[in-house]
Parts: structure tokens; sequence; C-alpha cells
């Protein structure tokens, strides 16, 4: 168990980074709640409940659309039971071969050692333009 929720959302960007998804699955709770940011293209089936909806609708469709997606959180917040981390996401869009490299903030809220909620926040028009919407 994690000393903190700073620590605890730390450990979900390292497993998302070494594309361990059962250890990023194990830090949420079964019954998450997972939203992507109003206009984001996996918004449409918001909110996610649950592990498996997350990786049906966000990672499987991410990897679908991206080469070298990554997420890099620089600036992470610890308020307790709501982590703020700010950073930026990159890669190369499979559709158009434009870059992606955007603007992002997640708002993680940890009970029990587990997160229960995701908030996503990105720079929607910047990443429209990467898939050629915009």
């Amino acid at each position: 168990m994690t000393s903190s929720s700073r620590e605890l959302v730390e450990g979900i960007y390292a497993a998302f980074a070494a594309g361990d998804m059962d250890r990023f699955g194990a830090a949420l709770a079964p019954d998450v709640v997972w939203n992507e940011a109003e206009n984001y293209p996996y918004a449409d089936r918001n909110p996610y409940r649950g592990f498996q909806q997350i990786v049906e609708g966000v990672f499987a469709r991410t990897a679908e659309d991206f080469d070298g997606f990554a997420v890099a959180m620089n600036d992470i917040v610890d308020g307790g039971d709501r982590v703020v981390a700010m950073g930026r996401y990159t890669g190369t869009s499979k559709a158009t071969g434009k870059p992606l490299d955007v603007q992002a903030a997640h708002v993680w809220t940890v009970e029990g050692g587990k997160v229960v909620r995701f908030q996503q926040y990105v720079d929607t028009l910047g990443a429209a333009r990467a898939m050629g919407a915009a």
C-alpha cells in the first residue's frame, strides 16, 4: 500500500509508461468513475465505469489513433484525497502523421488507497488538429 495519494498517482503514471496495465488497474477502485475532457474524442462514452470500460474506451482507442503516445506529468500537487497532475501528451497521429503535443491536467480522487474518480482536462483543439478534425 502506498503511503500517500501522490505516490499512488505517481505509480499509476509509471505503470502506464511501462505498459503495465495490471498495475495500473490495481490502483483503481472497482467502481472508479473516469471522465475524459469535454470535446476530447474519447469523451463520447463518458463516464467510463470500471477499469474494463476505461481500457476499451480510452486506452485501446488511443493506441489505435496514435503512435508513441506518452503522458508526461511533470507537476503533481498532493491535496490529500485529491491529486492534480499537470503536464503534456505527446505522440503522432496515425491518420494524419501530425505530431500531438498538448497540455493536459488530471484530477484524481483517492479514497481508501484507491482512485475512485478521474477527470481529464486537455487542449482539445490541439488534439483535434493533430488528428485532422480541425
